[in-house]
């Protein structure tokens, strides 16, 4: 946990599988304040999944951030109780889907980073008590999915959102993590956890499993109270 720690810190891809007894996948995290569109690349080829910046709940409030259940239940297509088969009793961390607005198309690996550099700039104003300005700054639809963490983090959810923010809590950054999934391009669904350590191991990145975070997370906890 510690070299994962220090990996974010310094603004670098960390492997993040979550449990064996929910999704099952590795996804790549990297503090969303130094994602470069070489970055976004890497994701968009080795990964293939949907790129998403978490967002600490915090943030989220004072940003204005909705969850995209809530926002889309007057037109009842919002997921309903039980639709998510390894989540039952939460619904899922979507938010707004957005460009900053001095991209183009947003689509690009470029347009892309910017956005996601813009988001962490927001949400590092918005931890740090200063003026915020997201629904000048953005444009939705767009091309960035925002993920809104739980409240309370990994004491109320344990997914990918809720591990990656609480990684970057306890690695004193913005609290605002660009995440991808990673999937196999032989057998259709996600990459195995065996084949995702061999690609950490391969390109020198830390690979870290959902116990472990909750683990350090726990410690975290305790020492504080």
């Amino acid at each position: 946990m510690e070299k994962a720690l220090a990996a974010l810190r310094n603004g670098k891809f960390v492997l993040l599988y979550d449990f064996d007894d929910r999704e099952k996948e590795t996804d790549f995290a990297i503090r969303s304040d130094s994602v470069t569109f070489e970055h976004i690349r890497q994701m968009r080829k080795d990964g293939g999944g949907l790129i998403c910046t978490a967002v600490h709940p915090t943030a989220a409030k004072r940003l204005g951030l909705p969850f995209a259940s809530d926002a889309l239940r007057a037109i009842a297509v919002a997921e309903r109780e039980g639709d998510i088969p390894y989540d039952r009793k939460n619904h899922s961390s979507f938010s707004l889907w957005v460009n900053h607005r001095n991209t183009f198309t947003g689509v690009t690996d470029r347009d892309r980073a910017m956005t996601v550099n813009a988001i962490a700039g927001q949400v590092q104003q918005a931890m740090n008590g200063g003026e915020v300005n997201f629904h000048e700054a953005f444009r939705t639809p767009g091309h960035m999915a925002l993920l809104r963490a739980a409240d309370g983090l990994l004491d109320v959810r344990r997914g990918q959102t809720e591990l990656s923010v609480a990684m970057a809590d306890m690695a004193g950054i913005t609290p605002a993590i660009t995440i991808c999934e990673m999937l196999d391009d032989v057998s259709g669904y996600a990459l195995s956890k065996a084949d995702a350590k061999k690609y950490a191991k391969k390109h020198g990145l830390e690979f870290v499993e959902g116990p472990e975070v909750l683990e350090a997370w726990e410690q975290q906890k305790s020492s504080r109270e």
